[in-house]
Formats: C-alpha cells, sequence, structure tokens
C-alpha cells in the first residue's frame, strides 16, 4: 500500500498532475475530486463516471484512504467522540460539537504529541507519527458522511501540535477550503498552537483568514516552563513578539488559550499579570477551567475564581470568556484526547481503545 498514492493527499492541481502523467485527460482530475473530497467514496472501481479503463489503471498507482471508525460515544450535551483507526493500525480520537451556529469538528494532526504540556492527555504515551493531510480531512468526510448533517467549521485542536507538522495540515487547510472540496469557509476555521514561534511566523506569511489560537496558560517563564516545557526554548519574550508579528501581517485577532488550575495559575496576581502581557493586542482570552485527566492530579478553581480572573481582565480592557464546556462526561473536551486504542494494546487493557 506504501507504494501506492492516497488520492486524497493530493489537491485538485496534484491529481491533474498525477493523471496528465499516466497519459490521461486533465479534466478528470474534477471528477476525481467529487468523487474523493465530496461524495466520499471508498473504491476507486465505484468512480462510476470514469471509463474502466481509467479506473483499472488508477487502482494499479492509487488507492483511496479512508479511516475506520472503531467506535463512538456520545455525550449529554450533543458532543460524539470518534474513535478512528489509520491504515498502520493507529488510532486518533475526533470530535463531533453542536453549536447554535452549525456543526463542528475538532481533527487530530498527530498520533500522539510530543509537546508534554502537564495538564493534557494527549502527550501521555508520547509521540508516534504526523497525519498526512488526507488523514486529516477524512476525519471530518467521515463524520460528515456518519452525521449526515454539513460541517460548517473545524477546529484544528485535537492530538497534536498542528505547527509541529506544519506542511501537512497546511495542505490540509487549502484542501478542507477548497470549493472542490468541502468548502468550509477559511474563517470558520480554527488553527490552535502550543507556542512555536518560527512556525507562527510562517503562517503569518500565509496571510490566512483563519483563527489562530495559542496556548498560553502561564503568564510568566517560570510558572510556563513548568506547565509547557515548549517554552524553555521559545520563551514569552520570542512568543509574545511573534503573536504580534502575527496580527500586524494578517489583521486578525489572536485567541489566547488559558486553562485554569486551582492553586496553580488562577491568582488575582496572575491575572493581573496576564493582563499587562497581552494588554493593547488584539487578542481575546480563552479561559478554561482544568478537564480531569486520570493520570494528572490537576483541580478546577471555584466558579467564583474563575468569575474573578475574568473579571480582572476585562478591567484591564482585554476581552475575555469562559469556554462553554462540552463534551467532558465523554473525554472529548480541551485537553482530554489521547492515543487509547495504542496504550490499551501495549499495556493489554481493553481494545474497544476506551480505557476505564
Amino acid at each position: 500500500m506504501s507504494a501506492l498514492t492516497n488520492l486524497k493527499d493530493l489537491s485538485l492541481e496534484e491529481l491533474t498532475a498525477f493523471l496528465i502523467e499516466l497519459g490521461e485527460k486533465s479534466f478528470r482530475a474534477k471528477q476525481i475530486a467529487d468523487w474523493v473530497f465530496k461524495k466520499g467514496v471508498a473504491e476507486i472501481a465505484d468512480m462510476t463516471n470514469l471509463p474502466l479503463s481509467l479506473r483499472e489503471r488508477l487502482s494499479k498507482t492509487a488507492y483511496i484512504g479512508r479511516l475506520e471508525i472503531i467506535k463512538e460515544q456520545q455525550g449529554r450535551d450533543g458532543t460524539t467522540k470518534y474513535l478512528f483507526e489509520l491504515a498502520d493500525g493507529n488510532t486518533v480520537e475526533t470530535v463531533f460539537l453542536k453549536h447554535n451556529y452549525g456543526n463542528s469538528v475538532c481533527v487530530s494532526t498527530q498520533v500522539g504529541c510530543k509537546m508534554g504540556c502537564l495538564f493534557c492527555a494527549s502527550t501521555i504515551g508520547g509521540f508516534y507519527r504526523n497525519l498526512s493531510p488526507g488523514e486529516i480531512y477524512d476525519q471530518v468526510l467521515r463524520i460528515e458522511q456518519n452525521k449526515k448533517k454539513r460541517i460548517s467549521s473545524v477546529v484544528i485542536m485535537g492530538s497534536g501540535e498542528p505547527l509541529d507538522n506544519y506542511e501537512a495540515v497546511l495542505k490540509f487547510i487549502r484542501l478542507i477550503t477548497a470549493p472542490y472540496a468541502l468548502n468550509v469557509g477559511m474563517r470558520h476555521i480554527t488553527l490552535s498552537t502550543c507556542g512555536l514561534v518560527p512556525q507562527i511566523y510562517k503562517l503569518a506569511e500565509e496571510k490566512l483568514a483563519l483563527t489562530l489560537s495559542v496556548s498560553l496558560h502561564a503568564p510568566n517563564n517560570e510558572l510556563r516552563n513548568k506547565l509547557m516545557p515548549v517554552n524553555r526554548k521559545y520563551p514569552l519574550e520570542e512568543l509574545i513578539p511573534a503573536c504580534h508579528e502575527y496580527i500586524k501581517k494578517t489583521g486578525r485577532r489572536i485567541t489566547f488559550e488559558y486553562t485554569l488550575i486551582k492553586d496553580v495559575n488562577d491568582s488575582q496576581g496572575h491575572a493581573e499579570e496576564l493582563a499587562r502581557l497581552i494588554k493593547g493586542m488584539l487578542c481575546h482570552v480563552n479561559l478554561i477551567p482544568v478537564n480531569p485527566v486520570a493520570e494528572r492530579r490537576w483541580y478546577r478553581p471555584s466558579t467564583e475564581t474563575v468569575k474573578r480572573f475574568q473579571t480582572i481582565l476585562e478591567r484591564n480592557r482585554v476581552p475575555a470568556t469562559v469556554r462553554r464546556e462540552m463534551g467532558t462526561d465523554i473525554d472529548a473536551a480541551c485537553g482530554q484526547l489521547r492515543r487509547k486504542y495504542n496504550l490499551a494494546l501495549e499495556t493489554g487493557g481493553k481494545k474497544d481503545g476506551f480505557l476505564d
């Protein structure tokens, strides 16, 4: 299979070049793109408006990558978590979210994660590999097919650090927003990063109309070094200027994600320090009371503490909201996705991929 080309990894331009190299007419590329990216056909043989001879030739050089749904979990609030199996037996978790403004999918970009953030389950078990553009795309397509509902927005916040898989993620974004594919609006794409500074500068040059979400979680280097190892390489003195440059280049507001952990980063002093750090920026702070992860011993602040933190930011003219909690009961909320299925196999746990 590795010697064959996954058609879901190819843009329309690449599909066209691929077909020309096979000696076929270029107009066939749009027909194939429609089957692959919109209709979600599983087999090349099912592309019935292509000549049989072309389908046979394609089958010798290419295939249609397809994630298999191993399990679904339904949350009380309408959130659904999917466990997908990849062609090599690895798995990723993906989340479907219902909003009053439409349906959203939170995709994973890596199997596991190497960033090591102490409050996140995705890094438990370490990093295995990057996903290809087609594997990221298929998470959205398969859920749209399964739900039989239009996906209107995509959040690139699942397992993995998107900017650590930069080229594949950028290609996925261009695919998912393409008119010949699912045609999700660029302004309805949110990309999250823990703060890879060189890639933030690189992304700024793309001048995409997506929303960049930067995981901050601490207002100073000492605390951020403890919570997020990435800060030791790219401290706040480098990250904040990169964010300024991103805003300048794109004209887009940045969202700063701030996970509130009881007695760790939730004090009045932390709120005031955070306000000083980002005051005057075109930004918004998304406050997230920490979600439970079995292996971690973090606790949520009280509702009063969360409200006080928000009030201090707003008093300093830093817009802030508390993220609506979704999917926590099925471990589908922020920081709860992981490579469970593989861990289950490695430790002799349940093969269904959802460990107790």
